[in-house]
């Protein structure tokens, strides 16, 4: 063996180990859901993202949701309005609004419930 020939596949090695620049974690003001995303995801990682497509008194149709299909939420007496993590009521939610909904499933129906309905800017709890 000669040098040049351990020489190459070393120095190969040397170059692909080279740790990578480190990303840039850059949010433009008004694309980010909710601030930052990886302090909300914990504290929302059991809701379900969506955007709101239609509203009225009985529930709403939301859009962009993990399935990929448009689903709709009946509101209850009890369903829990939060925005920027305050009480609020539906009639404070808009068409095109981005939300988390914590859901309830009838196991009888199927239909889905929507238990809190989080929107606005949320300030993750530490």
């Amino acid at each position: 063996m000669n040098l040049r020939t351990i020489g190459i596949p070393a120095t190969l090695c040397l170059v692909m180990a080279m740790p990578a620049t480190a990303q840039e974690k850059t949010v433009k003001a008004g694309t980010a859901r909710f601030g930052d995303p990886t302090g909300t995801a914990r504290k929302y990682q059991n809701y379900l993202y969506g955007v709101i497509k239609t509203i009225d008194a009985n529930g709403m149709v939301l859009e962009k949701t993990k399935a990929g299909i448009d689903q709709t939420f009946k509101f209850q007496p009890n369903t829990k309005f939060i925005h920027d993590d305050k009480a609020s009521s539906r009639d404070g939610l808009k068409v095109g609004e981005q939300v988390y909904v914590e859901v309830r499933t009838d196991k009888k129906t199927g239909d889905l419930y929507a238990k809190r309905v989080v929107s606005g800017i949320v300030v993750p709890v530490e």
